[in-house]
């Protein structure tokens, strides 16, 4: 069968590559067209654009960049009504994806499935309309989105599990298991370049003391799609002596096998770091601060951002968002979980919760069996004048 997918950022096209691993295990005639990056493409089949063109977030960054990524909508729309796959596949990257379910939906294409869906637990939740319209089935990770949108919504979905698991699993077994080296900060500050510009300045600040007093090593997880001149530029302004930071190109997990403790951007790398079990603040800085706190309590219909919070249900990792994130604020919550402190075990055990409550592995194995059974049984299902 013919799957055309789309990933919008460097977590999704990791996600996404498995997946499609996945796939062509229960279809060995599986033909892949993408709108995706680097990890997708080792899977094999056609790369129509890279990621790192159509990776804008923030309102004034899409706007400006507006026209590329309505030029990226209109050319994923003429390839998939040239190839007429057999699904369209969309993992995670709504503002995108949606529009692409709609059309697929409009044009009577084919069926969409969704793999990593959209957030709408924390904002947006008016999606949930688009989603019943335009989605066949949504594959769930998070194992808290199944009673959310059958309790709220009546709406059901599979969850398959968390694909997280697999990949630091798949890690440890090649590589061994975690060797923490005493002395070395992770410093994880996104996959885009807003995030990157951001909260990285701030990250370096905020650990400049440690650096010069206490002899730590920071090490920065560069994102795949990034020009390395971007860190560059930021490491050099930052008040920090440069031979006590690294930068690692693509080998977060690496980084993590080896960290102490981190300082890390919310998103999928969260989860990442307490699946290796290295103690964390997440850090998320944005512009007007004040403001955007003061919208997050009136817009966000959760008091976390952190998957590691959202899976536990309650505060395991401390979250410094917006005007929040200071420098003097992420040193005092870094202080807090470095080795001897009574905060980090607490953080460990925390973790073990999280990990218990994300289930078995094998994620992108549960999700791809069920969306082949899926396809296969409605190809076979009599066609009706």
């Amino acid at each position: 069968m013919k799957y055309f997918l789309i990933a919008g950022e460097a977590s999704g096209d990791l996600h996404a590559a498995h997946l499609m691993k996945a796939l062509r295990h229960f279809d060995a005639q599986a033909e892949f067209r993408f709108f995706g990056g680097d990890a997708m493409q080792q899977q094999g089949g056609t790369l129509l654009c890279h990621y790192r063109h159509l990776a804008y977030m923030g309102f004034i960054p899409v706007l400006l960049h507006l026209r590329t990524i309505l030029r990226g909508l209109a050319q994923c729309k003429e390839a998939i009504l040239a190839w007429r796959p057999d699904v369209v596949i969309l993992v995670d990257y709504p503002g995108f994806n949606l529009k692409i379910a709609r059309f697929v939906r409009q044009q009577a294409i084919c069926p969409v499935f969704y793999y990593i869906s959209p957030k709408i637990w924390a904002w947006k939740e008016h999606r949930i309309k688009a989603l019943r319209r335009d989605v066949d089935r949504i594959f769930s990770i998070l194992p808290f989105e199944v009673p959310y949108f059958r309790q709220r919504h009546g709406y059901e979905v599979s969850y398959v599990g968390n694909p997280t698991l697999d990949e630091v699993h798949a890690y440890c077994q090649e590589h061994g298991s975690p060797t923490p080296d005493d002395r070395t900060l992770a410093l994880l500050p996104g996959s885009r370049k807003q995030e990157i510009n951001d909260n990285l300045s701030r990250m370096l600040t905020a650990a400049a003391p440690l650096v010069e007093a206490e002899g730590w090593k920071l090490v920065i997880a560069a994102a795949p799609a990034i020009p390395r001149e971007l860190y560059l530029n930021i490491i050099a302004r930052a008040e920090v002596p440069l031979q006590s930071v690294e930068l690692v190109d693509g080998n977060t997990y690496g980084l993590l096998s080896r960290a102490t403790a981190a300082l890390v951007t919310s998103g999928t790398a969260t989860l990442e770091t307490a699946l290796f079990r290295v103690p964390q603040v997440v850090c998320y800085y944005m512009a007007m601060g004040r403001l955007v706190s003061l919208l997050r309590r009136l817009i966000l219909r959760t008091p976390y951002i952190s998957l590691v919070n959202l899976v536990a249900n309650r505060e395991v990792v401390r979250e410094l968002v917006a005007d929040g994130m200071t420098p003097e604020r992420v040193r005092t919550a870094l202080r807090a979980i470095l080795p001897g402190q009574p905060a980090r075990q607490t953080m460990l055990e925390g973790y073990d919760e999280v990990r218990r409550n994300l289930g078995d592995p094998g994620a992108p194995m549960h999700a791809a069996a069920e969306m082949v059974e899926r396809l296969r049984a409605a190809h076979a299902e009599p066609s009706h004048p």
